[in-house]
This record gives C-alpha cells, sequence and structure tokens, in this order.
C-alpha cells in the first residue's frame, strides 16, 4: 500500500501550500488517478504558516496541464494557478524519507527506522523497516489502523493461519509472525515488495516464518495450500479490494477474521456491500487520518466505531 513515500527515482516534483481539507484533497486525488509507481503523494502541516504542504513527486515528466487541472477540480482555480513544479535530482528518496519518520506505536506494535533501533522497549514488538523500494511504514494511516486492528484481535484470540494479501513492505505479516512466532502466509503483485518483505523478514528475525511469494490476490500455490486462514490482512485499495472479495473468502475459514484497509470514508459502502455477498459483516471501524480500517467476520454483529 502507498504511504506518502516516493516512486521509484523520481525525477519531478509538485508542490502546493493549502488549508488543511484542500491539500488532502489534492493528495487522495493523486493516489487515486496514478498508479504508485508513477506517482505518490504527502500532505502535512507547516505549523510556521498554519497551513498544509502538498507534495507530489513524479517517476517521469508529468503532462502540467492535466496535473493543474486535478488540482482545480480538487481545490479551486487560486489553487491550480498556484501549483509549482520543479525538476529533481538524482536522490534516493525511499531511504530519505525512512530516515526522516520518526517511531509509530500501535497497541503492542512499534515500527521503527535503523537509527531508532536501540529505543524500542524491551515489552513492546518492534519491526524495523528498512529503506527499501516498496512501500509500507506503519506511519500511514492505513498500517497503523491494521496493526491496531490486530493488536485487538490478539487481545481476544489467538488466530492459527495468516494470511496478508498485497504485503507491501510486510510490515503486516512481520506483526503477526512477531506476535504469534508462527508462519505467516504472505504475496504481493509487485516483485520489489516480494523482495522488500523477505529483506525485512530477515532484519526482523522473521524469516523462518515468512516465505513472501509474488502473486495476483491469493492465487499462488504457496498461498492457497495454506487455507482455510482464520485471519486475512488486505490492505490495499478500494477496487482490488472489492473484486478480489470472492476468491480472499474462499480461502477464509467459517470463523475467520478479516483486517481491510486502504480505504477512504466514501469507499467503505461499496467494500462491506462486496463483502456482505460473500457473508462477511462488519464488526469493527477504524478511522485514522482520513483512511477507513474493517474488520469483518461471519454472521452479525452490532458494529463498533473507533
Amino acid at each position: 500500500m502507498l504511504e506518502g513515500l516516493h516512486p521509484r527515482s523520481p525525477t519531478h516534483a509538485l508542490r502546493l501550500a493549502l488549508p488543511e481539507k484542500a491539500a488532502r484533497r489534492v493528495a487522495d486525488l493523486v493516489v487515486e488517478t496514478f498508479d504508485p509507481a508513477e506517482a505518490a503523494s504527502a500532505a502535512f502541516e507547516n505549523e510556521a504558516t498554519g497551513l498544509w504542504e502538498v507534495e507530489v513527486y513524479f517517476a517521469a515528466e508529468p503532462n502540467r496541464d492535466a496535473i493543474r487541472e486535478l488540482v482545480r477540480i480538487a481545490a479551486g482555480d487560486d489553487a491550480a494557478k498556484a501549483a509549482e513544479f520543479d525538476t529533481l535530482a538524482e536522490k534516493d528518496w525511499v531511504k530519505a524519507s525512512l530516515e526522516g519518520l520518526t517511531m509509530v506505536e500501535a497497541g503492542r506494535f512499534l515500527v521503527h527506522g535503523g537509527h531508532d533501533r536501540g529505543r524500542v522497549p524491551l515489552n513492546r514488538i518492534g519491526i524495523e523497516i528498512e529503506a527499501a523500494l516498496a512501500f509500507g511504514t506503519g506511519h500511514h494511516g492505513t498500517t497503523r489502523g491494521c496493526l491496531l486492528a490486530l493488536d485487538a484481535i490478539l487481545k481476544q484470540r489467538k488466530p492459527r493461519r495468516v494470511l496478508d494479501v498485497g504485503t507491501g513492505t510486510g510490515v503486516l505479516a512481520i506483526a503477526a509472525a512477531r506476535a504469534l512466532h508462527a508462519h505467516v502466509a504472505l504475496g504481493d503483485i509487485d516483485p520489489i515488495s516480494v523482495e522488500a518483505a523477505a529483506s525485512n523478514a530477515r532484519l526482523n528475525k522473521a524469516a523462518a516464518h515468512l516465505k513472501p511469494v509474488v502473486a495476483r490476490g491469493v492465487q499462488h500455490p504457496a498461498l492457497m495450500a495454506g487455507k482455510p486462514y482464520d485471519l486475512i490482512f488486505a490492505n490495499i485499495l478500494a477496487k482490488p479490494l472489492r473484486l478480489l472479495a470472492p476468491s480472499i473468502a474462499g480461502v477464509a475459514s467459517h470463523d475467520a477474521a478479516l483486517i481491510l484497509s486502504g480505504l477512504l470514508g466514501r469507499d467503505v459502502a461499496g467494500v462491506l456491500s462486496a463483502y456482505a455477498a460473500q457473508g462477511f459483516h462488519l464488526r469493527h471501524r477504524g478511522d485514522l487520518e482520513g483512511w477507513a480500517t474493517l474488520v469483518l467476520t461471519r454472521g452479525g454483529a452490532k458494529p463498533r466505531r473507533a
């Protein structure tokens, strides 16, 4: 899942200062419009000015008129006129981004970079993510939402078979493997992400439990062999979540919990409908930074919202 980090070897950037709501709309529209390998966006507050700054990074020179039109749709004519484009010097953007990130707490889990390795308390499960050409550091509302959902589930029961669909850097699979001391199946459609997940598994001393594979959804012999799963992560995007509903349901046990994210608020109803058709219903919803994380189970249950 894209976390506001840069695409591989970005060559151009767009920068813009806006009020918070407009900045979030611009950043979200870029995420929805472009493939993660082509462009990535981030929005963050500038405490000195009180405005939010939007940064969009492109892997190739963008059509500036088309980008200004996206900005106009999201934030109006004045914002489109104020958009500034830069050409970037070659740099390891992913490494630079990760080095600037602080530790993120999510229940018992603490996601950190190598520079914070010595600051992880003994009573926490530290997950170290190294600079790699893939996305998923725990700093995005979707990943943190999934980690919080996992922490809550672990307080109630101990899943036996776990699957992570669209694993990215492997944060969620590593968290589950470390907490359960058990094998977790994981895959991603992107070979670069699979390499990053394998590297992070070794870094976190979880390689014995994690063997990531290149897979479209659950379609890989290694993933199918582990079914039925009683806990399944899918932190991707709304459209693939809807399309994957039948296949994810097909590898889920009768008492499975699904942790789904990568959703904006407006996406939730469509995803719930797709999984309701497979017998799953909302058990819990959490919202962080404008992103929703859903916990679904078979049968009915009164939903709780955080």
